[in-house]
């Protein structure tokens, strides 16, 4: 009896040849219980500072506001993590990024939110409220991955 090696799942990899068996991917799964797990804590998150900080149909959203800004600077803060300290870390990103910051930020509800209070009778402040995400969602990301690296750089040996 000839006992054989096992086939790979795609049988034109060989697995003796090493960049043929980097064509195998690892499983899924990890990745998208650490996205779950992350999107999980995230919308909690989000959930309860909008259940602190509520407003009328016609009023300012502050909590999006703060929310979506504040989850774009630590957006900015995770992607220098993940790319220039902790670049081994295969979960960090999907559960950090993906899932929480991703469940935490909400630019749906911030169209809908536009929306409401336009129809609300507030077409003004639905405007503020659209240039002022803007205005500090971009900047927050840019800053977060700024300071971020000028604290890595300072606490680098020279």
């Amino acid at each position: 009896m000839v006992e054989h090696e096992p086939v790979p799942i795609d049988a034109d990899i060989d697995l003796h040849v090493p960049a043929e068996r980097a064509e195998l991917r690892p499983s899924p799964v990890p990745v998208l219980a650490a996205i779950s797990a992350g999107g999980v804590c995230g919308a909690l998150a989000r959930y309860a500072v909008a259940l602190m900080w509520p407003h009328d149909p016609g009023g300012f959203p502050w909590a999006t506001l703060v929310i979506n800004v504040t989850g774009c600077l630590l957006i900015g803060v995770l992607m220098v993590i993940v790319t220039e300290v902790a670049t081994g870390r295969r979960l960090l990103r999907p559960f950090l990024g993906v899932g929480v910051l991703g469940g935490y930020t909400t630019f749906s509800t911030y169209a809908v939110e536009i929306h409401q209070t336009a129809a609300a009778g507030a077409p003004w402040t639905a405007l503020a409220y659209l240039a002022g995400t803007l205005a500090g969602a971009l900047p927050a990301v840019w800053a977060g991955s700024a300071l971020t690296r000028a604290l890595i750089v300072a606490k680098v040996p020279r």
